[in-house]
């Protein structure tokens, strides 16, 4: 009778048998268990910063050891190199979805509108892409991505200016200045979250169409010597 009850007890180590501390433990594949890792990462990073993290915490929190963090990812900065390029494309993707089809005014609040829906959806991964990255991933850095999405910008500017007698060669400038406004206006309405997402985005979308409808073709500061 003991030798059968020691062997149920070796049983219970089993991945389908419940772990020392009485809760069902279910295994994952390999797929899954590095998508765990990766929303756990995410978070964390979100949370603390690239610095402020440790694969310690991260192995605590997807309740694993740390070998498994190293075998899926090397490190702390290979599963930090992989939050940081997936929440660039996912942004990039929307925004770029965003600028398909439609007049020049519908492009800019559809623009504005997928960045405020990405911060509204994704806060976390807004968090980490704003932050200085300690390491190199596949995408560049934040000012990098910000560069993609004003060269996605920069054909409309191109053919707006042509069509109303501006020199094209100025739609770079214009889409940098744009794309940099509705930036750093999400950073501040992330910590703020008023007004409510589509008037921030109309009041972007307000300043920018306006404003580019009145250009002076040859403008000249009006301060100075």
């Amino acid at each position: 009778m003991a030798a059968r009850r020691r062997g149920q007890d070796r049983g219970s180590d089993s991945p389908s048998g419940v772990g020392s501390r009485g809760a069902a433990r279910v295994r994952m594949t390999g797929k899954e268990r590095r998508q765990q890792l990766l929303d756990v990462s995410r978070a964390l990073f979100a949370e603390k910063g690239f610095d402020g993290a440790s694969v310690e915490e991260i192995a605590h929190r997807a309740e694993v050891s740390k070998p498994v963090v190293y075998e899926h990812f090397g490190g702390k900065e290979g599963i930090y190199a992989v939050v940081v390029d997936r929440e660039m494309q996912t942004l990039l993707d929307l925004v770029v979805s965003a600028l398909s089809a439609g007049h020049p005014r519908e492009l800019l609040e559809q623009a504005a509108r997928a960045l405020l829906d990405y911060i509204d959806n994704s806060t976390d991964g807004f968090r980490i892409l704003v932050r200085d990255s300690p390491v190199a991933s596949a995408r560049g850095t934040f000012s990098g991505l910000l560069n993609d999405i004003a060269s996605q910008v920069e054909h409309i500017f191109g053919l707006q200016f042509s069509a109303r007698g501006y020199d094209p060669e100025l739609a770079p400038l214009y889409s940098q200045a744009l794309v940099g406004m509705v930036a750093l206006t999400g950073q501040w309405w992330l910590e703020v979250h008023r007004p409510d997402k589509d008037e921030v985005a109309a009041h972007l979308v307000n300043l920018a169409w306006n404003g580019l409808s009145h250009l002076e073709h040859d403008p000249v500061l009006r301060t100075g010597d």
